[in-house]
């Protein structure tokens, strides 16, 4: 297994705009230093808000060797916590969600209020002080209808991504809508292959015929490359700037995060076979249904579509070297009615073929790169400038918190 010093000697020895070397995507050792280094200190997509509408509703997530609770106090409050009792360590919601008016352990119900607190605790003696035995917070946010953690002692800084989110993603409303449809699937591949393959759109044509109906290939139109923007994508953002949407290119400085808004095909409004609105109640305060599609991404965890009859929400979570699960979460109105103002296999369709289609490809894409004749190759610049982007914020991240300095671009 590789440890710190392998891995930042494969780092200074990368190409430029190629792949990365094979250990990247199959080492158990470099597994454990993409946790550390990267999954245990950024800002994971974690929730929407609409997974928590009441009082007590709560959600649990395993990152890593971590289990988090994330609930909603009584003051409406989204807040996180360690998932492990301050009494004997043992985990105190085991279900993936579910609704408590406190927080208490199975072992020896031990009792937490909604904020982490410790309100009650059997027998434990007069010098007992329950005050320095509440749970252990992880740091959470709550922005736009987007709930992230970060499990870092200091968290990165989530001002700039705040103010961004609630500016392009605001418009949609999100926290006041619901939850249509939640799927989970694991796909055999390596985290960095399935952010990867979301990252462009040179396999579209050939692997994904129901996304490639409304969907635009052209990389110009989608917007990975800011300087590069075919006339019908600055056309889409003026009208929808216009309109008060939000929508030109915006990014970190080091791109771990974007939005940008970009039009569908031709007269499509949304992800549907016909390319017509799957939901016929428009979300927030869109003010067109051919607003086209909002376009976010937060590495390493989460990318997200947020259109003007639903929004489309995408949290990815490494577990092993090879193994990697992914949830959507299709909201819509909070008062659409399955049925009347919806039909759910229009709404699902496109998403769950290609979330299917893109799982085939990620795992061929690591049966290929476990054989010992792998090796890296180049990125077409033309189609695959968001993966050479995101190798990039990856290498440059973790070479930096490898060796305590801000590392250069390879590209540069």
């Amino acid at each position: 297994m590789l440890r710190d010093a392998d891995v930042l000697s494969l780092l200074l020895q990368r190409q430029p705009r190629h792949s990365l070397a094979r250990a990247f995507y199959t080492d158990p050792g470099l597994f454990q230093v993409d946790l550390e280094r990267i999954w245990y200190r950024d800002w994971l997509m974690t929730a929407v808000s609409a997974e928590l509408p009441k009082t007590g509703n709560y959600v649990t997530r395993q990152i890593g060797d971590y289990s988090v609770i994330v609930v909603r106090g009584a003051d409406g409050i989204a807040r996180a916590f360690h998932n492990s009792c301050r009494h004997r360590g043992s985990r105190i919601c085991s279900a993936a969600k579910g609704s408590n008016p406190k927080l208490v352990c199975p072992y020896h119900q031990w009792t937490y209020e909604l904020d982490g607190c410790l309100l009650w605790a059997r027998e434990m003696g007069d010098d007992f002080d329950a005050s320095k035995h509440g749970l252990k917070p992880v740091h959470c946010e709550e922005v736009a209808g987007l709930i992230m953690i970060c499990l870092a002692e200091t968290p990165p800084d989530f001002a700039p991504f705040r103010a961004e989110a609630e500016a392009y993603a605001g418009p949609h409303g999100l926290k006041d809508l619901k939850i249509a449809h939640q799927s989970t699937i694991t796909e055999q591949g390596n985290w960095k292959l399935v952010m990867e393959n979301n990252r462009e759109c040179y396999h579209c044509a050939g692997s994904h015929p129901s996304l490639c109906r409304t969907f635009p290939e052209d990389p110009k139109v989608f917007g990975t490359n800011p300087a590069e923007q075919a006339p019908v994508l600055r056309d889409h953002i003026a009208k929808c700037e216009a309109a008060g949407l939000p929508s030109k290119f915006s990014a970190a400085g080091d791109a771990q995060w974007r939005f940008i808004r970009i039009p569908f095909l031709g007269s499509a409004a949304s992800y549907t076979l016909d390319g017509k609105p799957a939901v016929s109640k428009r979300v927030g305060r869109v003010p067109f249904d051919d607003a086209g599609s909002c376009l976010a991404y937060h590495y390493p965890s989460s990318w997200n579509h947020f259109l003007s009859d639903q929004g489309l929400v995408f949290r990815m979570n490494p577990i092993s070297p090879t193994e990697t699960e992914v949830t959507t979460t299709w909201l819509v109105h909070k008062d659409a009615v399955e049925g009347v103002d919806y039909d759910f296999q229009r709404l699902t369709e496109v998403w769950t073929h290609t979330n299917d289609e893109d799982r085939a490809i990620v795992e061929e894409n690591q049966r290929g790169v476990n054989s010992p004749a792998y090796e890296p190759g180049p990125y077409s610049v033309q189609h695959e400038s968001g993966v050479i982007q995101f190798v990039d914020w990856y290498a440059s991240t973790l070479q930096e918190r490898l060796t305590g300095r801000r590392a250069m671009m390879a590209a540069e």
